[in-house]
């Protein structure tokens, strides 16, 4: 049995644990100022050591009580880490513009540099972002599509809310990878898809209230226009600071931005791998349970995504916060955190001896089909 001091130093610990994602950014600064192979700081840092650190570390199967979960959730500090996270990450997309404006890089070092960049605005932004996204609250919605604008992908706000949490692990869902689809594929599969289906879900909307598609309510402007305003006025900004028109601006904001959103992709893709949800005879599927999402409970790659990896309590209960998001022992397990899945993902043949087993096992155990699998 655990003592009550050992609970309590466990609650103490994952509470600071929350901002170990601020390492990143902190390398992502330093290794620059350093230059040459230190560019690489933060890649490194995440693909490389969090890997190693959670092999060590573990597994965390610890929930919340009940009592104690009512005092989590009422805890400010949760929330005021998200919002802390929103500011600094427009700080540092000023910040990077700044840099690739003024300072010369070698090729090698801004392969980094803009590596670095996917890792933290899109590894970390992207996941605040998407816990902000599912809250009521509106000012914690516009940080959310602040967010979402410095990466070009603001469109995910409307197609996974209203889109992808009601089609998850169906064939209408883009954001769904079918078992013996390569990362490559499915990449194409949920970009397009998942702008289609944004579109989709605003001209409905739009239509329930009698107005056209091409009406200026339609939020699919906004997620197109904001993005490039933002991206045209910091171009702006350094070329009347520098006196001359620095292409350099738009080109690492474009670049860093599909680097971002591909990070995200990769990460749908090893989340809801080959789980396909039952058909029932009405023609409806059955209702999303916390067995139809890939589940890491790892603990260290946990604190940098904010359990993120606990998808399957996420998608049971999307309204659920970050910090009381639990862990389900049936729910389809993950061999390792999401950092390692995401560079098995990249080579297909390696993801495929990996995850087919898992996935055959989990669907003997669950009555589900192989019937969408990928044609290729």
């Amino acid at each position: 049995m655990i003592s009550t001091k050992c609970l309590l130093e466990m609650k103490i610990f994952k509470k600071l644990g929350y901002l170990f994602p601020f390492i990143l950014p902190t390398l992502w600064v330093w290794g620059n100022y350093q230059g040459g192979f230190w560019q690489y700081s933060a890649v490194i840092f995440a693909f490389g050591l969090v890997p190693i650190i959670d092999f060590l570390v573990g597994i965390d199967r610890h929930n919340f009580a009940k009592e104690e979960e009512k005092q989590v959730l009422d805890e400010w500090y949760y929330k005021g880490v998200l919002y802390l996270w929103a500011f600094v990450q427009g700080g540092l997309l000023l910040w990077a513009c700044y840099v690739v404006a003024f300072q010369h890089l070698s090729s090698s070092e801004y392969v980094g540099f803009l590596l670095s960049a996917m890792t933290v605005l899109g590894g970390i932004g992207i996941t605040v972002a998407h816990e902000l996204g599912h809250k009521n609250n509106r000012f914690e919605q516009f940080l959310a599509k602040a967010i979402l604008n410095t990466v070009f992908y603001r469109h995910f706000f409307i197609e996974h809310n209203r889109g992808h949490h009601v089609n998850v692990a169906t064939p209408s869902d883009p954001a769904t990878s079918r078992k013996n689809q390569s990362f490559y594929a499915f990449w194409w599969q949920s970009v397009t898809g998942s702008i289609r289906n944004a579109w989709n879900l605003e001209k409905k909307r739009l239509e329930r209230k009698g107005k056209s598609v091409w009406s200026a309510e339609n939020e699919m402007w906004a997620c197109l226009f904001q993005p490039l305003a933002l991206m045209i006025s910091l171009t702006a900004l350094f070329s009347l600071w520098k006196g001359e028109f620095l292409w350099q601006v738009p080109v690492f904001f474009l670049s860093q931005s599909v680097l971002s959103f591909s990070l995200l992709e990769a990460v749908n893709y090893i989340e809801h791998y080959g789980i396909m949800r039952r058909q029932l005879p009405n023609g409806k599927y059955e209702r999303v349970e916390h067995l139809h999402s890939w589940n890491a409970s790892h603990l260290i790659s946990n604190f940098f995504l904010f359990q993120l990896q606990r998808h399957s309590d996420h998608h049971a209960y999307a309204n659920r916060p970050y910090q009381v998001l639990r862990h389900f022992e049936d729910s389809p397990q993950l061999p390792a955190g999401y950092p390692t899945m995401i560079i098995t993902a990249l080579f297909p043949p390696l993801w495929f001896a990996l995850m087919n087993k898992r996935l055959e096992r989990w669907q003997q155990q669950n009555y589900a089909t192989d019937s969408f699998t990928a044609k290729n």
